[in-house]
């Protein structure tokens, strides 16, 4: 076969192999993207209601309705004390407590601790209280503090927050601090440009489980913001509010 001949068979087959490689990847790029929302479907995680009141980039400024919160408090390093909080709000999600009911009076009188298994929700919540870490778990919309069950884990308790305006700067990758204190400072920067002004501690929101590949998770930086207050870029453009569940 003569040289030119085979040098356009060699191109020919290069090129092919260079598309199938491409499609390849495509089908890959479009398989991962797709991955947290199938996750989540499949394990129908709820999610913290609220409305976005402002948006600009991954910025935005949203009113959350007021929820109940299950909570642990943990000592330690930032990167540790995650894993310790999760562990404590995941046993109790999971069976770890005291079903709350009320039975008739009948004879002979006995009492038998009944379990309850609470859904898994988002985000995970992070925030510095003094030298230690509130870790928190937000609790079913259908549950009120009257029918959740009581924590068998003294170091849980349940709380209800009420709603309130937080700014959020949303962001991938991995749990590390130096990642989180980078979107916090560009968040803290992003709020003083807007004439926001912080009504609490900035908190570190995880909304994906340990499994799911760093460059595919949804975390968020969150910063209660003082009532009443309202950014320069809402009073020149307006409210534009779409509601998140």
């Amino acid at each position: 076969m003569p040289k030119h001949i085979r040098e356009r068979i060699y191109r020919q087959g290069l090129q092919m192999n260079n598309r199938r490689l491409f499609i390849l990847l495509l089908l890959l790029i479009t398989s991962f993207s797709a991955l947290p929302l199938m996750i989540e479907e499949a394990m129908a995680i709820e999610r913290a209601k609220y409305t976005v009141v402002e948006k600009e980039g991954s910025f935005e400024l949203r009113q959350y309705e007021p929820y109940i919160v299950a909570e642990t408090i943990v000592e330690g390093d930032f990167d540790e004390v995650g894993n310790e909080g999760f562990r404590r709000l995941f046993d109790y999600i999971s069976g770890k407590n005291r079903k709350q009911q009320s039975i008739s009076m009948t004879a002979p009188v006995s009492q038998e601790a009944e379990s309850e298994k609470i859904s898994m929700t988002a985000p995970v919540n992070q925030v510095r209280v003094g030298e230690k870490y509130r870790i928190t778990f937000l609790m079913p919309d259908k549950y009120t503090m009257e029918t959740l069950p009581e924590p068998l884990d003294t170091r849980v308790r349940l709380k209800e927050v009420p709603g309130q305006r937080i700014a959020a700067l949303r962001y991938s990758g991995t749990w590390s601090r130096s990642r989180y204190e980078e979107k916090r400072i560009r968040l803290q920067a992003l709020m003083r440009q807007q004439g926001l002004e912080p009504a609490g501690e900035p908190i570190f929101a995880r909304y994906n489980p340990p499994f799911m590949p760093w460059f595919l998770r949804r975390n968020e930086v969150l910063i209660p913001v003082e009532n009443g207050s309202q950014s320069t870029v809402n009073k020149r453009t307006g409210l534009s509010q779409n509601k998140v569940q």
